[in-house]
């Protein structure tokens, strides 16, 4: 298919053997790329029953056909393999230029097999690929590392983990960039337990292209399109410029997602951060938002180094509201040494307020107090290298809190909640309970985002949604997630896949694809492709045993929010129930996941029979 190249690299670690994966046509024309490859190798390569922390888990760096084509919007690619919070399947999406130089490499990927004896990385330069020594890199962060790799090799990228990934982690996360990361599924710990440092790559290979002429009008069209007055003012605050508008609708997660709102706001937010430790913003490959921050100041003594970028939203939040920490400065730090260890910074601010609150209840020895900047930081310390408390929490919070008895660990399917309140976004809600990969905020629907008008009737998007209902979100929630399913294959920014107007601009982005694949996809098509890969990820899921059964939130959700905008919304459990069998139902699933019969409509009969339904 054009806009490929039709393989990928495969690096055995154990053996050392490097070859050519030659990913088969048909799954190109049914999955196109990204997520959907991604899955589509893993399903074919593992069983699903493997330790994700042993030698015979994969992890898959995986591009789409955007990537290496300078699309705004297409800086991004996957990481995906077994997480070791799950044991099933999950994929992370991360920015930067990692993802254009392997889109440029010749490969659409690669594949890492295996466990090293002792630490290597991997270098792909101009198509060429080799495993060298990294001994005198383990133990580093990951901004010595990266500096030490790019002098090696000039014009380069790096994606590598820092200490946490080496102490297999399991909030551990693999940073590209330095200050872009594949966090969430823990998938830094697996890079770790291969003993593989980093990769390196370099490409210099054009993708060939259906029509270039025609691709590269459309190509700026889009770009004229996206980078409109609204996206200018989006990139001068950045995502954490969300953090007072989320307090002000009672949806900004504060106290461990006891309450919505949070009175220092202000203090955190992107417009604060702007006028006060903002020295540069910085962009991924092609686009010219430049969305992300750059800051530089001071906490207890210890310098914050703009070369780690800057707290986003996420990370704001996570270590901010949510722990009631209103110092700017504190959440800087805290983000840079997330950055320099490998740590996720949703997992490690849940993980933190959660022993606030564990704390609070006399549950544990330790003293921590709410809004404790420097019991923050050193949490994140003591996590990273696996030091006293923190030894225990490396293993994961939901754990921990089994042991002491807590029933406030704020997880789904052992991964920790992002810094996105489903009381005021009952949809959300929905996909955070049926994900396959547990608690995810870049698939899932967000109410916030229907309740302006009419912006998509072709995909049910029709009317109004009361954030606040259940009423007519199953049906709404499986579109949501198939549209975002297809874009994740061609990984896109979720922010330059948006409403203009009343309508999304995903007509402009598959005439994007067909100019330069050749394939002509409609919208129906277009939702057809994100229900197959999601799909895939379900079969993941099913294999690792995960039924409907999984399918919940915490209780704490069922109790209203205090305060604010969104008070007195509970979710309640037993309509949140019925409709997840309404969910089920409109994607065609059994209580394990897609039947023959869905399989059959998806064009994935080689997939029937995957599921034992016997269990």
């Amino acid at each position: 298919m054009n806009g490929c190249f039709g393989r990928y690299l495969d690096v055995d670690l154990t053996t050392r053997k490097i070859s050519d994966y030659a990913i088969p046509q048909e799954w190109e024309r049914l999955y196109i790329g990204g997520r959907g490859i991604a899955a589509r190798i893993l399903l074919e390569e593992l069983s699903g029953t493997e330790d994700p922390l042993s030698p015979d888990n994969i992890l898959v760096f995986g591009t789409g056909p955007f990537q290496g084509t300078n699309i705004l919007g297409a800086g991004r690619h996957i990481v995906m393999g077994l997480s070791p919070k799950t044991r099933s399947v999950a994929g992370s999406y991360v920015g930067g230029y990692f993802g254009h130089e392997l889109g440029r490499s010749g490969y659409d990927g690669i594949i890492v097999r295996g466990a090293a004896d002792k630490p290597v990385y991997l270098a792909l330069i101009d198509g060429v690929a080799e495993i060298y020594s990294a001994s005198d890199l383990w133990g580093k962060g990951v901004l010595d590392t990266t500096d030490s790799l790019t002098q090696r090799y000039p014009r380069s990228r790096v994606a590598a983990i820092g200490i946490a990934g080496e102490n297999l982690v399991q909030m551990a996360c693999i940073m590209h960039d330095v200050s872009r990361s594949a966090g969430r599924p823990g998938l830094g710990a697996v890079m770790g337990s291969k003993m593989l440092k980093a990769i390196v790559v370099h490409g210099n290979q054009d993708k060939p292209l259906y029509d270039k002429d025609r691709f590269l009008r459309k190509r700026g069209q889009h770009t004229r399109d996206t980078y409109d007055e609204e996206m200018r003012r989006f990139g001068e605050y950045g995502t954490a410029g969300g953090v007072t508008w989320l307090s002000d609708m009672g949806i900004l997660p504060t106290k461990n997602f006891q309450e919505g709102t949070f009175g220092a706001a202000e203090a955190i937010g992107g417009e604060k951060l702007h006028d006060t430790i903002l020295v540069d913003r910085e962009g991924c490959a092609g686009c010219p938002i430049r969305c992300k921050r750059a800051v530089k100041t001071t906490f207890a003594g210890r310098q914050v180094d703009p070369r780690f970028g800057g707290p986003e939203y996420e990370t704001t939040a996570a270590f901010g509201s949510l722990c009631l920490n209103d110092d700017l400065s504190a959440i800087a730090l805290a983000s840079q040494l997330c950055n320099d260890y490998g740590l996720d910074t949703i997992s490690a601010g849940v993980t933190v307020a959660f022993l606030m609150e564990a704390s609070e209840k006399g549950l544990i020895e330790e003293k921590i107090e709410w809004g404790d900047g420097e019991a923050i930081v050193s949490l994140i310390d003591r996590i990273a290298h696996r030091e006293g408390i923190g030894e225990r929490l490396a293993n994961g919070v939901e754990k921990y809190a089994s042991s002491i008895h807590a029933d406030f660990a704020m997880t789904i399917k052992g991964v920790e909640i992002p810094m996105h309140e489903p009381r005021g976004k009952q949809g959300l809600g929905i996909s955070y309970a049926t994900s396959p990969r547990g608690a995810t905020h870049m698939e899932g629907m967000h109410d916030t985002m229907l309740t302006g008008g009419v912006i998509a009737p072709e995909l049910g998007f029709d009317h109004r949604f009361d954030r606040f209902s259940l009423s007519d979100k199953a049906n709404v929630a499986k579109s949501y997630e198939d549209v975002r399913s297809f874009v994740n294959s061609l990984i896109m920014c979720a922010f330059t896949v948006r409403a203009t107007g009343e309508k999304y601009n995903l007509a402009g982005i598959c005439a994007l694809l067909e100019a330069e694949t050749g394939l002509d996809v409609s919208t129906q098509e277009m939702v057809l492709i994100g229900e197959r890969n999601y799909a895939l990820l379900r079969l993941h899921a099913a294999r690792a045993g995960y039924t409907m059964d999984d399918d919940r939130l915490p209780t704490r959700f069922n109790k209203p929010l205090p305060r604010g905008a969104s008070a007195d919304h509970p979710i309640d459990p037993k309509v949140m129930q019925q409709t997840i069998e309404d969910y089920y139902e409109a994607r065609g699933y059994d209580r394990y996941g897609p039947t023959d019969d869905t399989l059959h409509r998806l064009g994935m009969d080689d997939l029937i029979g995957v599921i034992d339904r016997s269990k």
